[in-house]
Order: C-alpha cells, then sequence, then structure tokens
C-alpha cells in the first residue's frame, strides 16, 4: 500500500503546478476539508516550524503550507493552535483536526497518515559547558538525567534507544519546557531540536549544545488513518512544495535555517 502511495504522489506531483480547485480529486477533498474547511494542527511547541507573531497569530512554515494546501483545495483555514507535538498527534488520532505538522514516528503510525517530509532537523544535546560529557555516546551512561519534552519525537525515539540513562519527562512536550526542567531540576542534559537548543546556549555561555546529534527528525504533514486520497494527495502537494523552492523560501521568510527534505524520502 506504501509503495501505491508512494507511485501515486510522484505521479500528481509531475503535474501538480497546473493544479486548480477544479482538478482537485472530489475524494481527496472531502478527506482533507470534511467540514467545507481544512483544519490545520500548528504546533507552536517546535520554533524551526512555528512561532507566534505580535498578537500572537502563528507564523512560520507550517501555517505558511496550511494555507497554501487550503487555497489549493479552494476552501478556509482553520489554524489549531497546541504547544507540543504530542498534541497534534491526539488531535490527528481523533479527526479532531485534518492535517497536523509532526514529525514521521513509527508508533504514529498506526493513527496517521505521514506524507514525505518537507524538512529534516536534528536532535541533540544540551548540557553544562563543563559537563565531562562531549558527544552523544556519553550521555546514555547509567545515573545520566535527560530532560525531555513529553510526547516529541525525541521522547519517542529515545524511549526507544536510550539504554542506560534516566529519561525525565516535562509535564507539558514543548521544547521549552524541557529546557526548563534540565534548568530547574538540575538535570544533566537536555534533548532537543538542535535550534532551539542553541538558541538558548547563546544567551546562557554556561551551558553546550554537541556538535553531534543523535536523531534525524523528519519532519512531515499528517492526516488521520484511513483517509487514503486525502493522504495521497497530500503527498503530492508537499512534494510540488519543496521542488518549488516554497518551503526553502518559508524557512527564509521566518528566519529559520533547517535543511529542506530530498525528493520522495
Amino acid at each position: 500500500m506504501r509503495l501505491l502511495i508512494s507511485a501515486a504522489a510522484l505521479l500528481l506531483a509531475a503535474t501538480f503546478q497546473a493544479s486548480s480547485q477544479s482538478a482537485v480529486p472530489p475524494d481527496a477533498l472531502k478527506d482533507l476539508a470534511p467540514t467545507g474547511k481544512l483544519r490545520a494542527a500548528i504546533n507552536f511547541g517546535n520554533g524551526v516550524l512555528a512561532q507566534k507573531g505580535k498578537d500572537g497569530e502563528p507564523q512560520g512554515i507550517t501555517p505558511d503550507l496550511a494555507n497554501a494546501l487550503g487555497k489549493r483545495l479552494g476552501v478556509p483555514v482553520e489554524l489549531v493552535r497546541f504547544e507540543a507535538a504530542g498534541k497534534v498527534a491526539e488531535a490527528l488520532a481523533t479527526s479532531a483536526v485534518d492535517v497536523g505538522f509532526i514529525a514521521i514516528e513509527p508508533v504514529r503510525a498506526d493513527k496517521i497518515d505521514f506524507s514525505p517530509p518537507y524538512v529534516v532537523i536534528e536532535g541533540t544535546y544540551m548540557v553544562a559547558k563543563d559537563s565531562a560529557m562531549k558527544i552523544v555516546p556519553d550521555v546514555d551512561k547509567p545515573g545520566v538525567r535527560i530532560a525531555v519534552g513529553l510526547g516529541s519525537a525525541y521522547d519517542l525515539y529515545l524511549t526507544r534507544t536510550v539504554k542506560n540513562a534516566t529519561l525525565v519527562r516535562a509535564a507539558v512536550g514543548g521544547g521549552g519546557a524541557g529546557i526548563d526542567l534540565f534548568v530547574k531540576d538540575k538535570l544533566d542534559a537536555a534533548a532537543g531540536v538542535r535550534q532551539p537548543l542553541e538558541d538558548y546556549a547563546k544567551s546562557h555561555p554556561e551551558m553546550r549544545v554537541m556538535a553531534d546529534a543523535f536523531q534525524e527528525i523528519r519532519q512531515a504533514m499528517g492526516t488521520p488513518k484511513g483517509r487514503s486520497a486525502g493522504a495521497t494527495y497530500l503527498a503530492a502537494f508537499v512534494e510540488e512544495m519543496k521542488a518549488s523552492g516554497f518551503v526553502a523560501d518559508a524557512l527564509k521568510r521566518s528566519g529559520q535555517v533547517a535543511k529542506v527534505a530530498p525528493p520522495g524520502k
């Protein structure tokens, strides 16, 4: 099934530039906007993907993509705001939203259909500047306590892969919550997305972010499981947005640095 969806997505992507509302397959439109509007989940917990404007309105690559998709579908867009990726996953799993911007994770795949990724970011650690831990493998040792945002992509990944260290989860899942927990409880490392960790370390010289990474986080668009026509259309949309330069331009407009994902991956 995954191969069939991928093949269909590539075929759609080849002609997507010329698409318009009249070209949207009716079953895809029904899947992506069953209420007559596109309900898009925006996660403020990842500052690379979404930021709050002066009046608190969403801005950044994910609202830009949501609005572009709504325009393609010819429907209004409702940006539904969340502070953590885990809450976005819950909203998608219960069909409370129609699309969301979320990392591809195996444990989410039973309830969410993912597009190919549009950007790739790194998960890494921040530690005290004088910490004896210098590289990622140094962290997974007995007695080491790692702060993570509950339900985040890196929480799910580290839950599978950490063998010796202890994960300490913030009550809420946003990246800032993990940093706050790390500082408040004087933990040994904070796990998170590289860019927010580096932003924090710039203004806190007593901290250091590791140069290597424990995870490559593939950020994608997702839709509730079972909306196969919508998932196929979404995959083609993401491929076209990467190929056209829209993703790169949106990152630049929002002042964010991230790697645009390769085609088809």
